[in-house]
């Protein structure tokens, strides 16, 4: 099996490490990620710059390629052009930080399993409940590799993902994988207004995530159990039932 890793958190971040770790049990990986942190950038493409493609070292031997772009960059650059064939799987991860709920929306790690999946290669993303770069990711490859070993024979739809979420708790408090449904709970925003040194104002994005905890199969209560959330996504945006109410308005 032929596995393209990706992620929004860049090539050398901790958590892509032990992903590629965990796929090498699977096949043969190949890692295209972006050069620098991308995260929130969502399903941004880079239209108005060139896009450089850098052989990336580990430990003197070759990792993979860092790209100066978006990690749906990263995606559509690997599968079209660098890549000799055509990868059976892509997982895009570790994140650092859940991709629950409303986070799945802006969530470049998200997007880059979005980007595989319109391209028709099953796709899956995975992140972590923690922002700690120190955190023990074993838990997290190990889930990883569950799912992953399972996407192809599923045959996801088309335009459908599975976005996996996994607490940051000790492996023997770990209650298992649940497939959940995306959450409700939101961000309630807000900009620190500061000064730079100059004496120049700028503002800094901050907020309160707002948990809602009316759906029982949600994925953020899920990974508050203590269970990896395992969710079906897809991005087909039409609203039938207001379509449906707009036929029969005369324009």
């Amino acid at each position: 099996m032929r596995i393209l890793v990706t992620n929004d958190d860049g090539i050398d971040s901790h958590g892509i490490l032990a992903l590629v770790k965990s796929m090498r049990r699977l096949g043969d990986v190949i890692v295209v990620a972006p050069d620098r942190q991308q995260s929130a950038v969502g399903h941004a493409l880079t239209v108005s710059s060139p896009l450089r493609a850098t052989p990336f070292y580990r430990d003197g031997a070759m990792f993979g390629y860092a790209i100066n772009g978006t990690p749906a960059d990263c995606v559509k650059l690997a599968v079209t052009t660098l890549l000799d064939h055509r990868p059976d799987l892509i997982v895009s991860g570790i994140n650092h930080g859940s991709n629950t709920s409303v986070n799945a929306i802006y969530s470049g790690t998200v997007s880059a399993a979005t980007e595989g999946t319109l391209m028709g290669i099953p796709s899956m993303a995975v992140s972590v409940s923690t922002f700690d770069e120190t955190h023990d990711m074993s838990l997290s490859a190990e889930v990883a590799f569950t799912v992953a070993s399972r996407l192809h024979s599923l045959e996801l739809p088309q335009g459908t993902l599975l976005n996996v979420n996994v607490p940051s708790i000790p492996i023997e408090d770990f209650k298992g994988i649940r497939v959940t449904r995306q959450g409700h709970s939101v961000w309630e925003d807000s900009y620190d207004r500061r000064k730079d040194p100059m004496g120049r104002e700028y503002f800094w994005l901050t907020g309160t995530f707002v948990s809602v905890k009316e759906l029982p199969d949600a994925d953020d209560l899920a990974v508050a159990q203590g269970y990896a959330a395992v969710t079906p996504l897809h991005y087909e945006l039409t609203n039938f039932a207001v379509q449906e109410k707009l036929k029969n308005v005369q324009w």
